[in-house]
C-alpha cells in the first residue's frame, strides 16, 4: 500500500495549508494556485490533503464517481445502486496532454473489435468530486487552458465529436503550481483560481533540518511515520467535517459584505469575483475556527489569499502583490 505524506507533518507553509483546507471546506471557493520554488512541498500538500479527507461514497463501477444511481449517466450502461467508499480522487494533468485524454473520446478498441460506439472517459471524469492537479500550470497549452475554463465555469464536460454526444458532471477543485520564472499565467485562467499562495524554501536552519528529518523518516518507514501523525491528521479531518456542516448556517452581516467590497475597490480588482471569493473564504475560515459569525478579522485573514493574484499591474509600484494587499488592509481597516 502506498502512503501519502501526512498533511500535518508538512513543515511551515502555513498559508498554503490554510488555502487548501479552506477549499476542502467549500470547493466553490474555486481552487488554489501555488507559485514558488521547486521542492517546496506543493504536490506533496495536495496528495496529503486528499489522503486526509474522509472517503467519498460512489456508485460501484461508475467512471465519474456518482454519489447515487440517479446521477449515473446513461452512457455508462451501469445498472446498479450498490455504493462503496473510495478515497478522494487526485488526478494529475500532465503537460502536453491531448484534448481527447482530458475530455474523453471514442473507445477505439470497442469500435474496432465489437463495432460499438462507446465513450472512453478522460481525466475530467476521473477528477469529478476530487482534485485536478496541474504542475507547471503556466506552461499549459492554450487550447487545454480554454477547455478547462469552460468546464470550471459550467461544472460539466461536454463532448460532441466522432459521432458522440456526451455530457457528464466534472466538478473538481483545481490546484495549480508553477515557477513564476518560467512564465506568467494567462489572466483568464489566473482569475479562475479562488486563492493564490506564494511559497519559498525555508530560510531558517532549524526548519530545513526538520524538513530533512521528517522526509527521511517517512522514506525509511512510511507506515510508521504516517501512524505517528495519524492523531494530528484526524483532528484536522474532524475540524474540516465539522466546518462543512457549520458553514451552511453561518451568517455574514452587511458590515462584512461592505468590508469585502471596500477592499476590492481599494485594490482596483476587476469584476465581482474577488468579493465573492473573499466572502466564501472568510466564511470557510470562520467555520473552521468554530466562530459564531463571519467577522472583519476573518476577511482580513484570507484577503491576501483571495486577492493577491487579482491586482492590476502597476509599473510604478515594485512591491510584491502580498505587500500591496497588506498595505491596503492597513488603510481600510485602520
Amino acid at each position: 500500500m502506498r502512503h501519502a505524506f501526512p498533511f500535518s507533518a508538512i513543515v511551515g507553509q502555513e498559508a498554503m495549508k490554510r488555502a487548501m483546507i479552506l477549499t476542502a471546506i467549500d470547493p466553490s471557493i474555486g481552487g488554489v494556485l501555488v507559485f514558488g520554488d521547486r521542492g517546496t512541498g506543493k504536490s506533496t500538500a495536495v496528495r496529503a490533503l486528499a489522503a486526509l479527507l474522509p472517503p467519498i461514497t460512489v456508485v460501484k463501477g461508475c467512471p465519474i464517481q456518482s454519489a447515487n444511481a440517479a446521477d449515473v449517466p446513461d452512457w455508462t450502461g451501469l445498472e446498479t445502486d450498490t455504493t462503496v467508499e473510495v478515497p478522494t480522487p487526485v488526478v494529475d494533468l500532465p503537460l502536453g496532454v491531448s484534448q481527447d485524454r482530458v475530455t474523453g473520446a471514442l473507445d477505439i478498441e470497442r469500435a474496432l473489435t465489437r463495432g460499438e460506439k462507446a465513450f472512453e472517459p478522460g481525466l475530467l471524469a476521473q477528477a469529478n468530486r476530487g482534485y485536478l492537479y496541474i504542475d507547471e500550470v503556466n506552461l499549459l497549452e492554450d487550447h487545454i487552458v480554454d477547455l478547462l475554463l469552460d468546464v470550471a465555469q459550467s461544472g460539466e464536460n461536454v463532448v460532441e465529436r466522432d459521432g458522440l454526444s456526451i455530457r457528464h458532471a466534472a466538478k473538481f477543485v483545481l490546484v495549480g503550481s508553477g515557477n513564476p520564472e518560467e512564465g506568467d499565467l494567462r489572466p483568464q485562467l489566473l482569475d479562475r483560481f479562488g486563492l493564490s499562495v506564494e511559497v519559498a524554501s525555508p530560510n531558517n536552519l532549524a526548519d530545513r533540518v526538520e524538513v530533512i528529518k521528517r522526509r527521511d523518516a517517512f522514506d525509511r518507514d512510511p507506515a510508521g511515520f504516517v501512524g505517528s501523525w495519524s492523531a494530528t491528521d484526524a483532528e484536522i479531518r474532524s475540524r474540516i467535517i465539522g466546518a462543512r456542516d457549520r458553514i451552511r448556517t453561518l451568517e455574514a452581516g452587511d458590515s462584512v459584505l461592505e468590508d469585502c467590497a471596500k477592499l476590492c475597490l481599494a485594490l482596483g480588482s476587476d469584476g465581482l469575483r474577488g468579493e465573492l471569493t473573499l466572502l466564501r473564504a472568510a466564511r470557510a475560515l470562520a467555520a473552521f475556527e468554530e466562530a459564531d459569525e463571519v467577522t472583519t478579522f476573518h476577511v482580513s485573514d484570507v484577503a491576501p489569499l483571495a486577492l493577491s493574484h487579482r491586482l492590476r499591474r502597476d509599473p510604478l509600484d515594485d512591491a510584491g502583490s502580498a505587500t500591496r494587499v497588506a498595505r491596503v488592509l492597513a488603510d481600510v481597516f485602520a
